[in-house]
């Protein structure tokens, strides 16, 4: 029997904090490893999250350039104790060995998103970003990429550990489905998550064609009045927004970009069918379009109809999603990243 592994992770976000899915996957893979009796500690801006398993260390930041600055201080910690480092950002000035292993998993490409996001400013910061990524691949002891195509940036990086889904949370139940035809979808009104967009097409072109349609919107940033049909959530607690995926017919998110996408992810694990625009994550996620319908944004609400109004053309796309998901759940990455520990 291998000896249980003492854990250092570093990440500038937590769900105690923020809603930055990079938070919630720390959490969850913390969550896990210390599930199966491995000693980890999470060194993070934000605060402890309530009820968390494994050890908090809270790196208090104030003013500007807060990610930056976050990324100075962690030289000033001592990892010496520690097994393992493994960074979810923030640890391109570590490049001294601290630690018998330094992984680093890169959670998409700023590069990538400087190309979808708008304002000149968001647009340097992410360059300044994608360079600290290039940096931390190299200072890293092993880089992961959690989607293949993450890998146009950073070509020398070799292993793909995609972002993993508690099986025992997000699953699928029929008898809980919605009397009435729902599409759930978990985002932001702007940005490049496109809730704005997704709900104007669902009002000119899903309730004509299917009049008791309801969009539910897990989301904190819309506007209130969104017209007959929309329901703005919130923000909801994990296990409310494991019961809106299993309650719903359909999950749609039309971003611009995504390094993987966890609620595509979430969604095929809950017994969804999964809607998208092209995006890295979503093709990966869905296998190029064989496990979920990738469409353009000219073409969303057409396809959101169609499956709405075919119980068969829903059932096939999520019966081909929950083969995918297997390889999604958390156990099977947690396996992963234990090998990678450990090597």
């Amino acid at each position: 029997m291998t000896r249980p592994l003492r854990v250092a992770m570093i990440s500038y976000y937590l769900p105690s904090g923020s809603k930055i899915g990079v938070g919630y996957q720390v959490h969850e893979l913390a969550t896990e490893l210390t599930r199966r009796g491995h000693a980890v500690t999470v060194f993070s801006e934000c605060p402890p999250v309530e009820g968390a398993v494994y050890g908090h260390r809270h790196i208090r930041i104030s003013g500007s350039l807060r990610t930056f600055r976050f990324a100075t201080r962690l030289r000033r910690e001592d990892f010496s104790s520690y097994d393992v480092l493994h960074a979810h950002g923030d640890d391109y000035w570590l490049w001294r060995r601290r630690v018998p292993r330094h992984v680093r998993t890169l959670h998409g490409s700023c590069f990538e998103e400087a190309l979808h996001i708008h304002g000149v400013k968001e647009r340097a910061r992410m360059v300044l970003l994608g360079l600290s990524e290039v940096l931390a691949s190299v200072v890293a002891d092993e880089t992961v990429v959690v989607s293949p195509r993450t890998r146009r940036w950073t070509p020398w990086v070799r292993t793909v550990i995609p972002n993993g889904v508690d099986a025992r949370r997000f699953h699928p139940d029929d008898s809980r489905r919605a009397d009435r035809p729902v599409v759930l979808f978990v985002g932001t009104w702007g940005g490049r998550k496109r809730g704005a967009q997704l709900a104007r097409l669902f009002q000119a072109e899903v309730r004509p064609r299917v009049p008791d349609a309801e969009l539910w919107m897990v989301t904190q940033d819309a506007p209130t009045g969104l017209g007959d049909g929309i329901r703005v959530l919130g923000r909801l607690s994990d296990r409310e927004l494991a019961v809106a995926y299993r309650q719903a017919w359909l999950f749609c998110l039309p971003s611009t970009y995504e390094g993987f996408g966890i609620p595509y992810a979430e969604a095929m694990l809950s017994g969804l069918p999964v809607v998208s625009t092209p995006n890295i994550g979503a093709e990966y996620v869905t296998e190029g379009g064989r496990v979920g319908a990738v469409v353009e944004l000219t073409d969303l609400g057409a396809r959101l109809a169609d499956l709405l109004l075919s119980a068969e053309k829903r059932r096939d796309l999520a019966d081909r999603g929950a083969v995918r998901a297997r390889e999604f759940s958390l156990a099977h990455v947690v396996d992963a990243y234990e090998e990678v520990y450990r090597r």
